[in-house]
């Protein structure tokens, strides 16, 4: 089976000691966030977590520990975009993210690492131009790093457009453009482009619109071969491998004002208050009348073909 930690918030950067107490334990609670009170229990061993994917803006509190991970095939996703506090309060300035994914590269190797630049927006601030200029300079710092960059135009989601006042879709003519230029510049550099739920028509452009997270990526990296289910997609145009997330939405404090997982700043501060890094749950504690489930876990590795 597969762990996700990063749809719903940014576990490497703010939870990085009650991860790697999860994975001590060898188990992790979940609450469903629809059903608060339904919560599911995983068991963390590398017998049945055949990976554990990463998303991140900002992983390096994740390398205090970093030989716990050692037993487990991961992927990180390391977020890194060009946006100033205006729009990323709390995230690292980019070259200091970069110097952190250069890190990760040399433990994990740099086909476990994926660049992500997105969400890509575009304001007076922020312009087409300054878009591939910025990116030429940061694919250059990266190269060697990683083979694979995942880019994705801003979703207007409700919440988005309530944190984040003036922003604008980025119109089909741009998309085109920009989709052109920064696989020129990736390739350059080493790298090839996918889209995180984008037009199939950006394909022609040398977009990979397979999607960020494959089963194919998966078998490339530990060059085994899975037998995963077919599931349905919860997003429209998204076909990733991004369920069991231990994540909770409202709890991601770098405050990015295009973020889809956080509904106010007021809930983040409320969460981020009720994390115990000694609880099973990320937020908060089992209650009574919690309606603890085990999940029902196998490990997806095909084990005839990999007797051969």
């Amino acid at each position: 089976m597969i762990i996700n930690t990063g749809n719903r918030t940014d576990i490497p950067a703010f939870y990085s000691d009650w991860f790697y107490n999860r994975l001590q334990a060898g188990s992790v609670c979940v609450r469903n966030p629809y059903f608060p009170e339904q919560v599911t229990r995983y068991v963390l061993n590398p017998d049945v977590v055949d990976f554990i994917l990463f998303c991140s803006k900002n992983p390096e509190p994740m390398l205090s520990r970093i030989d716990c991970l050692r037993e487990y095939n991961q992927l990180w996703q390391i977020s890194i975009t060009p946006y100033g506090r205006d729009i990323e309060p709390y995230v690292p300035p980019y070259r200091k993210v970069i110097e952190t994914a250069s890190k990760f590269s040399g433990i994990f190797g740099s086909s476990a690492v994926s660049w992500r630049y997105d969400p890509i927006f575009i304001n007076n601030r922020y312009s087409l131009n300054f878009h591939l200029k910025t990116f030429a300079e940061m694919a250059a710092l990266l190269e060697g790093m990683t083979s694979v960059c995942i880019i994705s135009f801003v979703d207007l989601y409700k919440k988005t457009l309530r944190n984040f006042p003036g922003v604008r879709e980025v119109s089909l003519d741009e998309q085109q453009l920009l989709s052109r230029e920064i696989v020129r510049i990736a390739a350059e550099h080493g790298m090839r482009v996918k889209g995180c739920a984008e037009s199939r028509d950006l394909e022609a452009f040398g977009v990979d619109p397979s999607g960020c997270v494959m089963q194919k990526d998966l078998e490339d990296l530990t060059g085994l071969k899975y037998k995963i289910p077919a599931r349905k997609s919860k997003r429209e145009g998204c076909n990733c491998l991004l369920e069991n997330d231990i994540g909770v939405y409202n709890s991601c404090p770098h405050g990015c004002l295009y973020c889809y997982a956080n509904y106010s700043r007021e809930e983040v501060r409320r969460s981020y208050k009720d994390h115990d890094p000694e609880s099973p749950l990320l937020i908060g504690h089992l209650q009574e009348g919690d309606e603890v489930k085990e999940a029902r876990q196998h490990s997806y590795l095909d084990r005839q073909i990999s007797l051969f």
